[in-house]
C-alpha cells in the first residue's frame, strides 16, 4: 500500500473479521468508506472536468463498488493478512470477494485515524489514478444495452427490440434465451441468462459488437449497395446471473 503504520494495533483491527474476535473491523470500514467515496470524487471533479454530475457520480459508483475494491484487495494480496474465525477459514472466507473489499476500506480507515486524511487520500490516489489513465469514461460503468443504445443513436440508426425466444430448466433454476435484432444493420444475436435481464444483456454484447463490425467493414458500400452491404451476425452468448461472464460468441 505504500504506508507505514505508526500505530499497529489499528493496522491489526483493519485486518480482523468479525468472526474472530470482539474487536473487529467494521467500525473502520464504516469509516473508510466515507474517505474512500470523497476521494474517488475529488479525483473525478478535478479530472474530467468536462463530464456532468450523473456521470461522475456513475464513474464514482463503478470504481468503489464491491468488485472493484475486490480487485485492488487481490493485487495487494491481502488474502494471506486476513484474521479470520475458524469458521470462515473452512468456507474460504479469505477468498470471498465482500470480505476482502470490506478490509481494504478499514484499511484505509485505519490509515485515516493513524496520521490524517492526507495519508488516506495519498494511498487511494495511489490505486486509482493509474486506473483512470487506462479507462474511458464514457463507457466505465454503463452496461450493454445502454452502450447499445448510445451507439445506434449516434448512427441515427433506431433502437434495438429484445425478445424472448425460449427458456429452459427447471422453474427454479430457469435460463432464458432472448433474440436481438438491430433490422438496419441485420443484425441478429441470442443471449442467455439465467433472468430475462442477464439474457437481454448478454445479447445486447454481442449485439454491440456485430453493429460495430457492420459499419466498420463497408461504410461505403452500404451508400451505393445497401443489401450486399448488410452484416447478418448470429452468435450465443450466456450470462448466469445478472453479473456473471459472458462466452465467446459462436457465428452461424
Amino acid at each position: 500500500m505504500g504506508y507505514t503504520f505508526r500505530d499497529t494495533g489499528l493496522l491489526q483491527q483493519a485486518l480482523t473479521h468479525r468472526s474472530h474476535s470482539a474487536l473487529h473491523n467494521e467500525r473502520l470500514e464504516f469509516l473508510g468508506d466515507s474517505i474512500l467515496n470523497c476521494v474517488v470524487a475529488s479525483i473525478l471533479y478535478e479530472r474530467f472536468t468536462g463530464l456532468d454530475e450523473g456521470d461522475l457520480s456513475r464513474l464514482r459508483a463503478n470504481l468503489v463498488k464491491q468488485q472493484s475494491l475486490f480487485e485492488i484487495a487481490q493485487k495487494l494480496e491481502l488474502s494471506q493478512f486476513l484474521r479470520l474465525g475458524e469458521g470462515e477459514l473452512k468456507s474460504g472466507g479469505f477468498r470471498r470477494p465482500s470480505i476482502l473489499a470490506d478490509t481494504l476500506e478499514a484499511l484505509l480507515g485505519a490509515i485515516f485515524l493513524d496520521t490524517g486524511f492526507d495519508a488516506a487520500r495519498d494511498v487511494i490516489r495511489a490505486f486509482y489514478i493509474p486506473l483512470l489513465d487506462s479507462v474511458d469514461p464514457r463507457t466505465l460503468g454503463k452496461d450493454a444495452k445502454t452502450l447499445l443504445q448510445e451507439f445506434l443513436q449516434s448512427k441515427k440508426i433506431s433502437l434495438p427490440t429484445y425478445n424472448v425466444v425460449a427458456t429452459h430448466g427447471a422453474a427454479h433454476s430457469q435460463e432464458f434465451e432472448v433474440e436481438c435484432l438491430v433490422p438496419k444493420l441485420s443484425v441478429q444475436v441470442f443471449g442467455r441468462g439465467g433472468s430475462r435481464r442477464a439474457a437481454e444483456q448478454a445479447a445486447a454484447r454481442l449485439a454491440l459488437d456485430a453493429a460495430q463490425q457492420a459499419l466498420v467493414k463497408a461504410p461505403s458500400a452500404r451508400k451505393s449497395k445497401p443489401r450486399a452491404a448488410q452484416l447478418k451476425l448470429a452468435g450465443i452468448a450466456t450470462i448466469q446471473s445478472d453479473g456473471g461472464a459472458q462466452a465467446p460468441a459462436q457465428p452461424e
